[in-house]
């Protein structure tokens, strides 16, 4: 059975985990790089350091922002 969650106000379908699942490997699973991301589950923001102890259940709600590096070539 997938895991279905809530991602960033979007029904989103984890094939590859079930109920239960731990939120690090929801993150490793969407394919994102852990240093470079934070993540809100059920309207709590999670540190980095929980991530293996806070687990997901189907219908849960995860805000996930990326963050990203860049700047501006000015001369």
């Amino acid at each position: 059975m997938a895991l279905t969650l809530v991602l960033n106000g979007h029904e989103h379908m984890l094939d590859g985990l079930e109920d239960g699942a731990a939120l690090g490997h929801v993150i490793v699973e969407l394919g994102l790089k852990a240093d470079r991301v934070a993540v809100e589950h059920n309207g709590a923001v999670v540190r980095r350091g929980s991530w293996d102890s806070v687990h997901v259940k189907q219908g849960d709600k995860l805000e996930v922002v990326h963050f990203v590096g860049g700047g501006c070539d000015e001369a």
